[in-house]
């Protein structure tokens, strides 16, 4: 004989049961009224400018004096991603992403003029848009050439610069990285251009991150990874491979960007990752020989060293700021 009661039966006890879980919970956790104070929320954009869809990350008050990051290569707005919630609460941070970089669009050599110039008016643009009329430059490696550039044309914008791991003088390259790079830019060729391309594999993205990082277990492998993937996209490496050919005039630039910071005494934090396989120490030191007053730190890290030494980059760079007087 089949027991019809069984259904009712499991459903009293399943009742039974959930009543009991239930007086478990206190009753004003069951909904969540508030959430607790958090850390400023990232908000992810796109914006147009000069034509073409700039990605950028961006938290902080909108009224708040404006801190402006400019990556590096092979990175994006992505290396900022620790840094940007440690300034946010006082200050506007805007971190975009370069055309070819990142989740900013990436336009073929024919439809641009890949330069560091060209980078360097479309991210002058770009804060005209998003309405950063005045800020603080935070540059690393790509970003020293593209922030000077900004600096020397529109001096009454930046109140100060901080400076993480990018040279204005050739005493601050690593020798063996001038000795590969010199012949493409001397002549370029398929076979000057074969050690050069070899900064798009991989492996160099992983060894840009890894080496001289003493806090391997701070390393997050979605840094390379996430750097590779934007350089492994069809028709990035012309790209890449353009810019890195256009690095020397930087180069060319480097007495201008020296005579800039030595007459306007600009404010200054050098906050240095003292194990960058391409960067030396004399990259540091010439910024605080231009600039006595400026505020050097050196951190037992690489190149990214945001990656490890967040935190105290983030308690130097927030002192800075703390020192400056900044008006929106």
């Amino acid at each position: 004989m089949t027991d019809t009661s069984f259904p009712s039966r499991r459903a009293a006890l399943v009742a039974a049961g959930l009543t009991g879980v239930s007086a478990m919970i206190p009753a004003e956790a069951a909904v969540p009224s508030k959430s607790s104070p958090t850390a400023p929320i990232v908000q992810y954009r796109t914006v147009k400018v000069k034509g073409l869809d700039i990605f950028y990350r961006e938290a902080g008050p909108k009224e708040a004096p404006v801190v402006l990051l400019l990556h590096g290569f092979p990175s994006s707005s992505h290396m900022f991603r620790d840094l940007i919630p440690r300034l946010a609460s006082d200050y506007r941070v805007i971190a975009p992403d370069y055309p070819g970089f990142g989740s900013s669009e990436a336009p073929s050599l024919q439809q641009f003029s890949y330069s560091f110039e060209a980078l360097a008016n479309v991210i002058e643009a770009f804060t005209e848009t998003v309405g950063a009329s005045r800020y603080v430059i935070y540059m690393q490696d790509y970003g020293g050439p593209i922030g000077f550039r900004l600096a020397l044309k529109h001096p009454e914008r930046v109140r100060g610069i901080i400076v993480q791991n990018a040279v204005i003088n050739v005493e601050g390259w690593n020798p063996d990285v001038v000795k590969a790079i010199a012949p493409f830019w001397q002549k370029r060729s398929p076979e000057t251009e074969q050690p050069v391309r070899a900064l798009l594999k991989a492996e160099t993205t992983r060894f840009q991150y890894t080496h001289g990082a003493t806090r391997a277990d701070l390393l997050s492998p979605d840094a390379w990874i996430h750097d590779q993937a934007g350089l492994d996209r069809p028709g990035n490496d012309a790209l890449q491979l353009q810019m890195l050919w256009n690095y020397q005039d930087n180069v060319a630039q480097y007495p201008t960007w020296q005579d800039f910071l030595k007459n306007t005494q600009m404010p200054l934090l050098i906050a240095w990752g003292d194990n960058d396989p391409y960067f030396t120490l004399k990259g540091a030191e010439q910024f605080k020989a231009l600039v006595p007053s400026a505020e050097r730190y050196h951190f037992d890290a690489g190149h990214f060293a945001l990656e490890t030494h967040v935190d105290e980059i983030a308690t130097v760079s927030r002192a800075f700021l703390a020192r400056l007087p900044l008006a929106r």
